[in-house]
């Protein structure tokens, strides 16, 4: 386990020596989540009340999704291309060679990634939005404590969906493809570019029952106090049971590839 520990403390310095991209990223966050608030703030004032959502919570909502943008890779930009680079060279032959589970090995430089984004690229962002904006955030200790919990569940399902669409690169050589459309249904289906609650009907249940979920909604709900009791624990049950589904589907595919590792390109 102190490997990983190292591994991901690693993560987490290698993203933080990149200062002046820190700093651009919390630029555009904040950018973006003004925008973003003030169509919110006008789609309210048309239709107050949806989702479910007041205004406060709404405008919320609105700065943790910048918050958590980076940080789940909801639009990808971790650690997949990497590993799908490293997949098409045959460098992944020495990786399988090392005294280290591929996977394991992967989750923990990405979690490491992940901390810093939600410090370095969420904290500030959501400040501001406080400063300007009445939010609806919580003063409870424990509240916070849940919603990081939450986040977490949340990290290792978006690295356990990001794991599969690299180990595609096994059979597909070349991932682009894959990690656009992973990034598209990251973006749509974790709500973080309209609340899913507001999705009517099928949609809106379809929307729900995916993994993707995990990245936003589900921790917005927690921090805005939609869930609580047992409302608190089937969000934690849902997200612990499509990591482990995933993580598992992860471990196989791995398997498998494993199986048939092909150098290409010398």
């Amino acid at each position: 386990m102190r490997l990983y520990g190292v591994v991901a403390v690693g993560g987490f310095r290698r993203y933080a020596a990149y200062r002046m991209a820190t700093v651009a990223g919390v630029f555009t966050n904040t950018v973006f989540g003004f925008i973003i608030a003030y169509t919110y703030i006008a789609l309210w004032d048309q239709r107050p009340q949806l989702g479910g959502y007041g205004i406060e919570q709404a405008l919320t909502y609105v700065w943790l999704g910048q918050a958590l943008l980076a940080a789940c890779a909801m639009m990808g930009g971790g650690f997949e291309n990497e590993l799908i680079e490293r997949i098409r060279t045959g460098d992944i032959a020495v990786d399988l060679y090392r005294p280290a589970d591929l996977q394991a090995f992967w989750l923990a430089a990405d979690l490491g990634r992940a901390c810093f984004h939600l410090l370095g690229r969420g904290v500030v962002p959501v400040a501001v939005g406080a400063l300007v904006f009445e939010l609806a955030l919580p003063s409870s200790p424990l509240t916070w404590a849940a919603f990081l919990l939450s986040v977490l569940l949340g990290l290792i399902v978006s690295f356990a969906l990001r794991y599969l669409v690299a180990l595609s690169a096994f059979w597909l050589l070349d991932g682009t493809g894959v990690t656009q459309l992973s990034a598209l249904a990251g973006m749509f289906f974790s709500g973080m570019l309209l609340p899913l609650n507001v999705f009517p009907g099928v949609l809106g249940e379809i929307a729900r029952a995916l993994p993707w979920s995990s990245y936003l909604q589900i921790p917005a709900d927690i921090l805005l106090g939609v869930r609580t009791g047992t409302g608190l624990i089937e969000a934690y049950a849902f997200q612990a049971g499509w990591a482990i589904v995933l993580l598992a589907a992860g471990r196989l595919l791995q398997t498998a590839a494993t199986r048939r590792v092909v150098v290409q390109g010398g």
